[in-house]
């Protein structure tokens, strides 16, 4: 699934081929998404000029004269720009014609991800209202982790993977963090200690800087018609190596089930 730096970076490879333009007309293939995409958001947003794109968390918010297109990409969603008549692929969902003769496309395999549309602020939407901090935010801190991991025993990799406690953060980055920080992913969140809450606070922040920067220095900057290809350009330190030497000690990776997804850490480096 697209986490934050993710997110952030088809935010920065698109965001400069919409600000100013204008929406020609919406192009709906599929309704029913992980939600109903509204039947009649053509008549919606057609003629609206797009304002902004923002990130909360793992969603988009198209900002429009009059009113916020929600995008969640869900496990395999994304958006790209390309040439507006290029024909749809299987998985095209959904088109905004822009009048550049360019179109914003949003393509979903899977068909998990979620568009809204709402005249309302976006942040009070019910799909991100509850949010946490953002983990580069000045809200986010250790003090702020340990308030939250206080009384909670479920394993700190879920506690970082709940969106109400820290927004963005799903299987990947939480597991790089925990690595970083040393914290094995099943360790209750309320044993954490005052230091360990600080430590994996700032390991939260440098991991998701540094995979923001690595994904914004991949960006090319044309306009192919074809869909991003590298989603993950963040060398990552135990995601995916289950079984293989750690990248620090040399240890075997280790794999376990946590909330039903694949973890991965180091049995050496973190205790």
């Amino acid at each position: 699934m697209p986490e934050l730096p993710e997110v952030e970076t088809i935010r920065s490879q698109v965001m400069p081929h919409l600000v100013g333009r204008k929406i020609v007309r919406a192009v709906v293939r599929t309704l029913k998404l992980r939600h109903h995409i509204p039947p009649d958001l053509n008549a919606l947003v057609a003629g609206q000029e797009i304002i902004s794109l923002d990130r909360r968390g793992k969603y988009l918010l198209l900002r429009c004269t009059r009113g916020t297109i929600i995008v969640h990409l869900g496990m395999t969603g994304t958006l790209f720009v390309a040439p507006t008549g290029i024909p749809a692929a299987k998985h095209d969902h959904l088109d905004l014609e822009l009048d550049d003769g360019y179109l914003l496309r949003f393509r979903d395999p899977r068909r998990f991800g979620t568009i809204a549309w709402t005249t309302d602020s976006p942040l009070e939407h019910p799909l991100l209202a509850l949010h946490g901090p953002e983990p580069l935010g000045n809200a986010f801190s250790g003090g702020y982790l340990l308030e939250k991991s206080a009384r909670r025993k479920i394993p700190v990799k879920q506690l970082l993977m709940d969106q109400q406690v820290v927004a963005g953060i799903g299987n990947i980055y939480a597991g790089e963090a925990l690595f970083r920080a040393g914290i094995r992913p099943q360790t209750p969140a309320s044993s954490l200690s005052r230091d360990r809450c600080y430590s994996l606070a700032q390991a939260i922040r440098e991991v998701i800087a540094e995979a923001v920067k690595a994904g914004k220095e991949s960006i090319t900057g044309t306009v192919t018609g074809d869909a991003p290809s590298g989603y993950f350009p963040y060398r990552f330190q135990v995601y995916g190596r289950g079984g293989l030497p750690c990248l620090r000690c040399g240890t075997a990776v280790e794999t376990i089930r946590l909330g039903g997804r694949s973890t991965y850490f180091c049995p050496h480096c973190q205790k």
